[in-house]
This record gives C-alpha cells, structure tokens and sequence, in this order.
C-alpha cells in the first residue's frame, strides 16, 4: 500500500516557523523513490538540526549506497525545531522524511547516527512525533526496527530501552546485511513477526539487540554480569569493520544543501582509523586498524564529486588527514589539478608535528586559505605525556610559525581542561603557549596582524579508551580553572588582545559523561528530562544543567545510584563496565595497562611505524593495518584550469 506524503499539511505550517527552507527537501543529490517498488524502506536520522545533519558524511555515505539497490528505498529525516514541533503536535503532522515527507513511523527500518550522546533527546522527540511507542518494549510489527549507529553507539546502554538494535562500527557492509535480512525475513511473509526479525539480527554477533541480555546488578550499584537471555544469541557482539575503503567510494553524489549548513564542501575521507593513541581519544581507539584511501581513488572521488556538486571547496578528512602516507602526493595533486581555479583545499584535522612547509603552500596555493587547527590538548607538557599526545612546544611553535609566514593570519587552538591529574597549573601553561605562539608569530612576519584563537572542551571519559576508568572533575572545577585562564591570557595586554578564548563550560561536559558511560539505568533519567522539556542538548542556547540534575536526582536513587556515581567517581579494574559485552576489538586488559602508563606519564608509540604493541585490534577482527605509499600519483588526470568554478550538471 503506497505512502502518501505528508507536504500538503506540512506546506501550511512553514510561514510560521524560522528557516522553512530546511523541512523543505530537494537538494541536489536527493533520491526520491517510488515506495510500491521497493521493498525494503529505510529513513535515516542524523539527530540534529538540518544545518548540523546534512553535511553528516557518515549518513550521506548510506544513503547512498542503500538507494543504489534497486529494489530497496532510504530518505533522511533531522530533528525539528520546537517551533515547528509544537506545530506538528497541535495539527497532528508525524515526523517526515524530507525527501518525499513520507512518515517515518512507514518505514521497515529507522537508522540514527549518534555521533554525540546530546542526541539522544532529539531520539525520543523523533518517536514521539513519529507515533512509534518510545519504548521498544511497547512497539509491534506495525512500527519500524529502530537502529542506532555512530561513535555513541559503542556503549548504546542508556539508550536501551528505546533502541531495538545498536550497530558498531563501520555501517556500509552492516547496512546491506540488514537490508537482505530485512527482505528475506518479508519475503518469508514475517514469520514468528517482530521478535524473529530481532533474533535474525542478532545471530549475526554484529548487531546487538538489547532485549535478549540480562543485567544484573550488585547491592552496592556496580554491574555483577551482562547475560544473554536465550541460548541462541552471541555473549559479546562485534564490531564492523570496512577494509577495503577503494571499494567503497562514497559519496559520489553528494548532497548540496538548499539551506546554510555548518559545512558546504566535498568531503573525501582519506583515511579511516589512528594509532596515534592517544588515550582520551574514543574516535581513534574504536575506528582501528588505519585503511588507507589510495590516491588514485581520492583523485577520482574529488573528480566527480566537484563535478556533481559545484562545490568550491575540497575537505581531505580523517582523524589526523596530515598521517596519511601520500598526503604531500595527495595535496601538491590536487592543487595543480585545480590550479586557477577556484577550489580550495582544507584538512579540517592536522597534527601540529605533520604539518609543514610544503602542506602549507600547496594548500594555499590558489591564494584562499581555510583555517587552520591544531590541537595540542594540554597546555603543559606533563599533562601531554598522560594523555599521550606526543607534541613538543618547539613542535607547536615551529608550526603555527610556519602557518603565518605562509599568510595565514588566524590559527585555530584546541585544549582540553579536566583531564586525569591535571592541575591548576596545567591549565595556566595554555596561556604561556598561546603568548608564545603570538610572539613567535610577531617575529616571523614582522606583522602585529595576527591572531589565535584558544578553544577549549572539557573532558569527558569514553568507553572503549585507556581513560574510560577516568573519574571527572566537577563543573565548578572546570569553571574555576577557566576562570583562571582568561585572566592570565589576559594578564599581557599586548599578546592577550591578539587571543581569542573560547570555551564549554563544565556543566555539558559533566552531563555527556553521564550519558557516555551510563548503564540501562540512566534511560529512566532522558526519559524524564525529555518529558520537561529538554530538546537540542548539544546547543548551548537550549541546554539546561538544573534540568538533568533535578532529573537525576528524581530517579537515580530509587537504584541507589545518583550523578556522581556515574561521573566523578573513578572505576576500579575489576569493575564491569556497561560495554564490556559490546567488542571493540581492544583489549581489556591492553586498556587498562595503558591507563596505568598514563599515571607514570608514560609515552607510548604510533603502532603504524613501530613493532605492534598488541591492543588486539588485529588479531581479534582478523585485519591489519594498511599504510601506503603505493607509490603511484594522483595525475593524469587532466587540470582543470577554468579559472570558472567547477560546473554542476545541468
């Protein structure tokens, strides 16, 4: 039975609401389907504004390669705004999709891509207005499997009760195994229904159902075990892990927004995965081993992307795009390829000691310059060894100096504050550093036109990563120590009017940690927080610290737990954490040595170049890192040389 769509009472709604144009659809790049020729229907949600969602690479990338199979049908929704929210409500308009506005709640299956557990409001207002009950518990054949994927996904705990399935790892291969389970099981006219489809999912030992495992908990709180609840599922669910990145070379067709977006380029991921170790880092544990793009396929990629796109802008992305083997190869290709043209260059991520010289003038060489951001994380150099980020200040100055003689004139740098052991001085240290970045920068130029920007995040312990035993400085630490800061940038008046400070105070921070390493217990606490209210968390003008903690403090004691159990308190190593049946490919053990090296201020190596280290990544997802150089280059393709922008398709 085909799905009508929801425009005509949506169109009437859109004067009364700021930015329209978002809910609108039809970008270039959209698919829009024939619903009764297809037969397996997914909506996919980054769970965000519009303006944050759509340049989402990782959704792009399965929407994608989900529309290529003929007989199967996906459309993206995002998170609306309160104003039209209560609009909705009141008319009685559901969630939409907004390539055909077709309701969410008709679809086989809805996909959410978590790259920030802030998000998880944004779920529960999605099946709220979707008409799909919020508890997984609640729902029948009738309604979609709901799926989460994304960084937060590696510990989908306290979003358990309203997710059926979480996804770990990579999604392109999982997305497709889904959908021939989803068509069989159809196929088959939806034997043993709802239920049957979960337990297909499960046997995969990659999809992780949390209906079929048990937690049981201690008296004093702690998690005595995780158990299967039926003989025929997995102990520990695995994650997915995509090695052949040539073979996957999306998007091809990316989405051209019709809105402002936070981002509007082509973005290539040139890499995926890091070694670097760093130990706060979640991102760089659970996306490992490293799989190398080859220049040849980012060259076609860039190719036909901006030829599709009109884009004028070209991101090279990854977790450190400067660690890639043929990065020099990479860029001085693609500026001559694009020389006199208007396309320019960015690598959204460098490392201070990967950035040089020739990086600098190739991408500037078309005279734009993109900005530039470094991230050294602690300001001292004790707090670097403990966290493992292997950056020298002559590292750091060297850098940025080579930034402003090549005519940038703004550097962008990233610190963290809260950190394990970190002290007041360490903290202090930032604004020695970014005093002599200014003043190395005045010396190099001859110039007083020059400026940094500090920016700072607090730290939040992750699953999955040495610091995931972490305990958390409160937010009135945090808060003090910024305090503190500003002053002291400011306590030279010459060098601090050429600084920028930005920060997150500690209260989001302290907020995320909850939700990051929470256990089922915590799902009670969104529940509640989104019945009063609480919408967009990772926006500042929306986010209320009083109204989780007064939420917390409602429900967290009925299990004799409250806030700081979960967040200022620091896990011992027998501990069960709530993702220890949920595999990463790390070692527990390797995890926890590493924690104690970061204690000693211990340094350890980049596995790339260096004798493995043994983290268990390799051996236990049966892969291996893959580093160039292939030794082949990025030409003969043929320059562009237009000196017009790059044509989109008529």
């Amino acid at each position: 039975m085909s799905v009508q769509s929801v425009f005509p009472q949506l169109e009437l709604l859109l004067p009364q609401v700021s930015k329209p144009i978002q809910y609108v659809g039809g970008e270039l790049g959209a698919v829009v389907k024939d619903w009764d020729a297809t037969t397996v229907r997914w909506a996919l949600m980054y769970p965000d504004a519009y303006e944050v969602g759509l340049p989402n690479q990782g959704v792009q990338i399965l929407y994608e390669v989900l529309n290529e199979l003929p007989d199967v049908l996906a459309e993206r929704t995002y998170a609306v705004w309160p104003d039209l929210e209560r609009l909705m409500r009141e008319h009685g308009v559901p969630q939409f999709t907004v390539d055909a506005h077709r309701p969410v709640g008709a679809f086989d299956v809805f996909g959410l891509s978590f790259a920030t557990e802030l998000g998880y409001t944004n779920l529960l207002t999605a099946l709220s207005l979707a008409g799909i009950p919020l508890e997984a518990r609640d729902r029948d054949d009738s309604h979609p499997v709901v799926v989460a994927g994304g960084h937060a996904a590696f510990n989908p705990e306290p979003i358990a009760d309203f997710v059926d399935a979480a996804v770990l790892g990579d999604g392109e291969e999982a997305v497709l195994e889904i959908t021939t389970i989803v068509r069989q099981w159809k196929a088959e006219g939806s034997p043993g229904g709802r239920d049957e489809l979960l337990l297909r999912l499960a046997r995969t030992e990659s999809v992780y159902v949390p209906r079929f495992y048990d937690v049981d908990y201690l008296p004093d709180g702690r998690i005595q075990r995780v158990v299967p609840n039926r003989a025929d599922v997995p102990f520990r669910v695995h994650k997915r892990t995509t090695m052949d990145l040539d073979a996957w070379p999306y998007p091809k067709k990316p989405l051209v927004p019709l809105a402002e977006t936070v981002h509007e380029r082509y973005a290539v991921e040139i890499f995926r995965g890091c070694t670097r170790g760093c130990r706060f880092c979640q991102a760089g544990m659970i996306t490992r081993p490293v799989r190398e793009r080859s220049i040849t396929t980012v060259g076609q990629m860039v190719k036909e992307g901006l030829e599709f796109s009109g884009f004028s802008e070209v991101g090279l992305l990854s977790l450190s795009s400067a660690d890639h083997s043929e990065i020099g190869d990479i860029c001085s290709g693609l500026a001559e390829q694009y020389e006199g043209t208007n396309v320019s260059l960015s690598l959204p991520s460098t490392r201070v000691d990967a950035f040089n010289i020739t990086l600098a003038q190739e991408l500037s060489r078309n005279g734009r310059r993109t900005g530039l951001t470094f991230a050294p994380e602690g300001g001292s150099e004790r707090i670097r060894k403990v966290i493992n980020k292997m950056v020298s200040e002559e590292d750091l100055i060297r850098t940025v100096v080579t930034a402003y003689s090549n005519g940038w004139r703004q550097v962008k740098l990233y610190f963290m504050c809260g950190l394990p052991t970190e002290t007041d001085e360490d903290v202090l240290q930032i604004a020695r550093l970014a005093h002599e970045v200014i003043r190395a920068g005045r010396a190099a130029t001859g110039s007083k036109d020059i400026r940094c920007t500090v920016s700072i995040g607090g730290f939040v312990p992750k699953p999955h990563t040495p610091f995931q035993w972490a305990s958390m400085s409160p937010p009135e630490v945090i808060d003090s120590r910024l305090r503190k800061l500003k002053a002291e940038i400011n306590s030279d008046r010459s060098l601090g009017r050429a600084i920028g400070f930005r920060y997150h105070d500690g209260e989001p921070s302290l907020i995320e940690g909850l939700l990051s390493r929470g256990d089922r217990r915590v799902g009670a606490v969104i529940r509640r927080v989104w019945e009063e209210g609480a919408r967009f968390d990772g926006w500042s003008e929306h986010f209320s610290y009083q109204r989780w903690v007064d939420a917390a403090a409602a429900v967290l004691p009925d299990f004799g737990v409250d806030l700081a159990w979960y967040t200022t308190r620091e896990r011992d190593e027998l501990e069960v954490l709530p993702w220890d049946h949920l595999d990463s490919g790390l070692d527990k053990d390797w995890l926890w040595q590493d924690w104690q090296d970061s204690m000693s201020e211990f340094e350890q190596d980049d596995c790339r170049w260096t004798p493995c280290f043994d983290c268990g990544v390799c051996p236990s997802m049966d892969t291996e890192i893959q580093i160039g150089p292939t030794g082949r280059k990025l030409l003969p393709l043929t320059p562009v040389n237009t000196g017009l922008k790059v044509p989109a398709p008529h």
